[in-house]
């Protein structure tokens, strides 16, 4: 199952309507290595991964059968019944289960999971209509479809069908189940469905500029695997489109709401700011990215490069999540990153990592891995429990056990009536394989630090690099590299920013105190100078049988302090060891957490739990406590053990306090009430 599919265009296995091209075509400089051939043998990862297997999408697939997501599939193949959920974007549930239960097959081969997806894809099939049109929530009943999807095909597309989302999400599970089973049943759907869009939509056409973005992506994907131009051409048509919306006037209170909210409201190239709902944006950024590389655009490549910068330097929390605000999910202005109504979505996460990814593509420089890591190990994983069941659609930065401090979400559910956030990890999750290592010609890259083994082909020698770490909680890294004959090549080794007393790719976010520990590197033994390209060890020479490789990071615990534009942050710390961002949790704080006191020169310990959340590396420090007599009359401070556990990992133990930034001084404290916005859960 594990192998490397040549294209459908090679394999004769396009649909009817798109005959085979060859095409030359640009592209990005760095290819990610596959996730066919990347073996993962993590004391980190794995566990999670198999949690993701054997609980996360059997609940994901159970929950899609006990909603009527699956009945809807079933009543729009008879052509008869009521759209029987909420949201016409439910489709994508079940698209995003198998999107991820493909990736799960290449970790954990499983004959049932084959067959079930084989009869559910039987289902879509025979929900789809003849020309290629796959809506169900209005082909179950054309005369009455869903309010939001409008009275004809297409016609609510920018504000609220989701047809094309729905189309996007299709042509993402369809490209990953065929690449991780070389079964080309949903991609025949996928490829019905995109003839008809390509059909529908360009010059001289329909126009729009979708909604909710994500077809453009899938559509390049689709591009990837055919080789058919109308599938790259029409995905950038869909990003041409914005920036043409009348209504919008950007003086207006409520201008997210219109053309900002969709990123309608300046041509993609004229964008040089994140904006609106998160998720969407990031999307679309993904998919600008994707489309610069393919076409060598330069001004989009120079749009997605300014709102990459914009989000880094000015809209990123230190956990790496994104769009603070409730109201429309979206991102806030410039340094608006509050706390208690932080809203961080987890589909935003799983775009980021997405966008990340693309810009190192395109640019080689390790702070795009580095955000990228930032987000995997703090901002994604705390949208799923560690019982693979219950999930975060929010993500806060502070709970505060008080009436006067309603948070969004103090602790997980198992679903949601809007249940993108778990679906969408149940895709990621198992495909991280192929974020670990990159390539272009003979240079290959080891981007993210997960113990297991990848198989190259470098100046068509066959190279095996085996991986060791037991990372996140120790910085001591070895790589083994096994060519089949001595061949010359560079490993490059990404030098996390944080390891070289960088705690962000900008001035949003910096160290306390810088750290005289250095980053040390040795092969077979001895010490190695090397040279350094854009965060990079450039370790280049001819590699021979059992060279190994071995690189020491250094994992202090570091304070680490805000821009002083970000408001809410003023006076504040956060704790982080590697990559790992730490909070205190009430359970283990004497029953609260936004009371504590992290002084400069505070001391921390650390130890390994394995018995504490599925095992955890824990801080822990005496700090000042600040207590309130019980008149609410007396302030005083006591000294008491401050226990942090990883960012991730809380809200497994109850609800509770919980903070990530701590005041320095007792001055810096807030006591005073303050009433948030209260948000809401939705697309």
């Amino acid at each position: 199952m594990n192998r490397i599919l040549p294209s459908l265009a090679l394999l004769g296995l396009l649909s009817t309507s798109a005959p085979a091209q060859t095409v030359k075509r640009s592209d990005y400089p760095i290819q990610a290595v596959s996730f066919t051939r990347v073996k993962l043998a993590d004391n980190f990862w794995l566990p999670r991964l198999k949690t993701n297997t054997d609980v996360t999408i059997p609940a994901s697939f159970q929950r899609c059968e006990a909603t009527n997501r699956v009945k809807n599939f079933e009543m729009a193949a008879a052509r008869q019944g009521k759209f029987a959920t909420i949201f016409p974007f439910d489709d994508t549930d079940i698209y995003k289960t198998i999107e991820g239960a493909s990736y799960s097959l290449t970790l954990y081969p499983d004959e049932k999971l084959d067959e079930y997806m084989d009869a559910l894809i039987k289902k879509v099939a025979a929900a789809q209509e003849p020309d290629g049109y796959l809506y169900t929530a209005r082909t179950i009943d054309p005369q009455h479809p869903h309010d939001w999807a409008g009275p004809e095909r297409w016609v609510k597309e920018r504000e609220l069908s989701h047809e094309l989302y729905n189309s996007g999400h299709l042509y993402e599970a369809a490209v990953a189940h065929y690449e991780a089973t070389g079964k080309k049943n949903l991609l025949n759907i996928a490829l019905k469905n995109a003839d008809l869009v390509c059909a529908t939509f360009g010059p001289g056409k329909r126009a729009v500029a979708p909604g909710h973005e994500i077809v453009e992506m899938g559509l390049v994907k689709l591009y990837r695997v055919t080789g058919k131009p109308e599938y790259l051409s029409t995905a950038k048509f869909f990003l041409d489109q914005r920036g043409r919306y009348a209504g919008y006037d950007p003086k207006s209170p409520d201008a997210w709401r219109n053309g900002s909210y969709w990123q309608d409201h300046k041509p993609v190239i004229d964008q040089k700011e994140a904006e609106g709902h998160a998720v969407r944006a990031e999307y679309l950024y993904s998919a600008m990215a994707d489309v610069a590389a393919l076409t060598g655009d330069q001004q989009l490549l120079a749009a997605v490069d300014s709102i990459w910068q914009n989000m880094v330097t000015r809209k990123l929390y230190v956990t790496g999540g994104t769009g603070a605000v409730p109201g429309g999910e979206r991102f806030g202005g410039n340094y608006e990153l509050p706390n208690t109504t932080a809203y961080n979505e987890t589909c935003a996460s799983v775009a980021n990592v997405y966008w990340n990814q693309r810009m190192f593509q395109l640019h080689g420089e390790a702070k795009y891995v580095d955000i990228m890591e930032k987000v995997l190990y703090n901002g994604l994983i705390s949208g799923v429990g560690l019982d693979g069941k219950s999930f975060f659609y929010s993500n806060a930065m502070q709970v505060k056990n008080s009436a006067s401090f309603p948070q969004t979400e103090p602790q997980r559910a198992g679903w949601f009536d809007c249940s993108c956030c778990p679906t969408n990890m149940a895709r990621l999750m198992p495909s991280l394989p192929g974020y670990v290592y990159a390539q272009n010609g003979r240079d290959v890259y080891a981007n993210l630090f997960i113990s297991g083994t990848t198989d190259l082909k470098v100046n068509n020698q066959s190279v095996r690099i085996t991986q060791q770490n037991n990372y996140p909680w120790q910085g001591d890294l070895q790589f083994t590299v096994n060519p089949a004959a001595t061949t010359d090549f560079n490993l490059l080794v990404r030098l996390p920013g944080w390891a070289r007393n960088e705690a962000m790719p900008s001035d949003l976010y910096r160290f306390a105190t810088p750290s005289t520990e250095k980053i040390t590197i040795t092969i077979n033994g001895q010490p190695v100078q090397y040279t350094t390209r854009k965060g990079y060890a450039v370790l280049a020479r001819k590699w021979r049988k059992n060279d190994v490789v071995k690189v020491a990071l250094p994992m202090e615990v570091r304070q680490v302090v805000a821009n002083s534009k970000v408001q809410d942050d003023l006076g504040k710390v956060a704790l982080q060891r590697g990559p790992v961002v730490y909070c205190a949790e009430w359970t283990d704080n004497n029953g609260r957490a936004t009371n504590l006191l992290v002084p400069a020169a505070t001391s921390f310990t650390t130890r390994y739990q394995p018995d504490l959340l599925n095992g955890v590396m824990q801080l822990q420090a005496t700090v000042p406590a600040v207590q309130i007599d019980a008149a609410n009359t007396s302030i005083s401070t006591t000294r008491q053990t401050l226990t942090a556990i990883p960012y991730y990992a809380w809200a497994n133990r109850g609800k509770g306090e919980m903070t990530v930034w701590f005041p320095q001084q007792l001055t810096d404290v807030d006591l005073i009430s303050r009433q948030p916005k209260e948000a809401t859960v939705g697309k």
